[in-house]
């Protein structure tokens, strides 16, 4: 049985996990069992999600297969984007330089703050009044 070669890459954004497959074939790219315009509906993720693909101009020569669990849709986004840019990069090693340059390789590792005791919120304090 002839083993399919598969390139495989991991990416997270806020509270979002994507794991993505890629593989050789026409270039349909499939989020959690579903087409990407009918996962993420939205033209400009649509855009964020082929970015790599684009900027390398592999956009038809592979499949993609991914995986997405928690956070919002604009954090789904870049958590696939990441890990497109990652599998691509197994893919071939001389497309570092270009994925590097335009950031597609960088973790964002912006995140919620946590909430403190004694306050409201992160940073939000109780209303104060003097008298």
């Amino acid at each position: 049985m002839a083993q399919t070669v598969q390139y495989r890459g991991t990416g997270r954004r806020k509270t979002s996990v994507a794991q993505v497959r890629l593989t050789p074939g026409e270039g349909k790219v499939l989020i959690n069992k579903r087409p990407l315009t009918e996962y993420f509906g939205k033209k400009t993720l649509e855009m964020v999600v082929k970015q790599p693909l684009v900027l390398t101009q592999t956009e038809g020569r592979y499949d993609i297969l991914a995986t997405v669990k928690g956070g919002g849709v604009t954090g789904q986004a870049g958590a696939v984007r990441l890990g497109i840019a990652r599998a691509l990069l197994k893919a071939d090693l001389e497309m570092r330089p270009s994925l590097k340059k335009a950031g597609f390789l960088t973790r964002d590792p912006r995140m919620k703050e946590r909430k403190k005791y004694g306050l409201k919120g992160a940073r939000r304090a109780p209303q104060f009044s003097k008298r």
